[in-house]
């Protein structure tokens, strides 16, 4: 019996090179698997691309128009250029009308000194503050203008009409500095499914609404965060950080969410050892950065001034601190006379959901094994 005839594989070229692919991948998808650099502003992985930004634009050979390579399927025999003349210029035309668009003052727009000082005044007065953009050296867009040398004189100034919404207490929306990516509700609406936000109004009036275009504080936001991790320029920032957080300031540290046993993994950042950001670790699992409102924004509390550092005893009404086996001492004895005069059963022990399932099982083998007491609950359940 002859061998089955092997499967043609689907073969596309990219910038001159072959490449395999499997159905349903798009030429991002491909391109990226490849380490070939297709730059994106509107495309979240995870989500269906919708193309929005316009940026990842390529030339496809045949092709009337420059389609984008995050919402295109890949096609045997496309032949594909990243690069190409007509690619870059589009790319630079849409870079320089987002630039021309609000309060980017990422350093690279008007080459007329008066016009920037000008230009710098009104963002100032916008932003409270006089330092450059919150997010400067952190900022997809601006790494683009830097890329494809672009600024945002080339186009009129388009002021922005919606004021910063500064009254929630997690999260500012500059509106000023939106590009009106759509990351932010896809991150809402897709990964979290929160559906708290949306693209509301249209043509230039388009904003990301909640409902009613409420503030968040008073919509269905569950301030989890993840908009702010996807936003790519400085349209939303956590409260706490903007112009008090530079991003070459902080050491980022990965490490594991301990308010619940999910074991959501995060990077601190750290500035002069102290967390002073948290934001999920994208890479990996469980969480692929996600996070909740609790572990992006629960961490004040490891830098506060009035945190115990050392067990208390309380002696006479009256708290005085001790050593770990003085006060691990004391809890036995107390336990072991409780349990002597009164029996097992009148002990009960409560484990919590904010450590780790290991944890919570050498909690309830204590119990049942040493104080010999079924009487083990969860805080869940209080």
């Amino acid at each position: 019996m002859a061998d089955p005839k092997p499967e043609p594989k689907n073969i596309i070229v990219i910038n001159g090179n072959e490449f395999s692919f499997q159905p349903g991948e798009t030429i991002l998808d491909v391109a990226r698997r490849n380490s070939i650099d297709i730059p994106t502003l509107c495309h979240l992985k995870g989500t269906v691309p919708t193309g929005e930004c316009r940026i990842c634009v390529v030339e496809v050979q045949g092709a009337r128009n420059l389609p984008p390579a995050c919402a295109t399927p890949a096609m045997p025999n496309m032949i594909v250029r990243t690069e190409s003349k007509q690619v870059v210029e589009s790319r630079r035309m849409i870079l320089q009308l987002m630039l021309s668009s609000g309060n980017h003052n990422c350093a690279v727009r008007g080459s007329d000194d008066k016009e920037w000082t000008n230009f710098q005044i009104d963002v100032h007065k916008d932003d409270n503050s006089s330092e450059l953009c919150p997010v400067w050296g952190d900022c997809q867009l601006q790494n683009l203008a830097y890329r494809y040398q672009v600024s945002g004189e080339r186009f009129s100034r388009t002021d922005v009409a919606y004021p910063m919404e500064t009254v929630n207490p997690f999260i500012v929306r500059d509106f000023s500095r939106c590009i009106k990516c759509g990351r932010c509700v896809q991150a809402c609406n897709d990964v979290q499914v929160n559906n708290a936000i949306s693209l509301g109004y249209r043509g230039s009036a388009t904003k990301v609404i909640a409902a009613g275009d409420r503030p968040l504080k008073d919509s269905d936001c569950v301030f989890c965060g993840e908009c702010v991790q996807a936003c790519p320029v400085g349209a939303l920032v956590e409260k706490d950080v903007r112009y008090n957080v530079r991003q070459w300031e902080t050491t980022k540290v990965k490490t594991t969410c301990s308010y619940c046993g999910v074991g959501c993994q995060m990077y601190l950042h750290v500035r002069d050892n102290k967390v002073v950001k948290v934001e999920g670790a994208e890479e990996c699992a469980p969480n692929y950065g996600s996070l909740c409102v609790k572990g992006r924004f629960g961490f004040n509390f490891v830098n506060s001034p009035e945190r115990l550092t050392t067990p208390m005893i309380k002696e006479n009404g009256e708290f005085r601190k001790a050593s770990w086996d003085e006060a691990l001492n004391l809890v036995a004895k107390k336990l072991g006379d409780i349990k002597q005069n009164h029996g097992s059963d009148s002990i009960g022990v409560l484990t919590s959901a904010r450590i780790t399932n290991e944890e919570n099982y050498v909690v309830q083998k204590l119990a049942r094994a040493v104080i010999k007491t079924n009487n083990v609950d969860h805080c869940a359940r209080l």
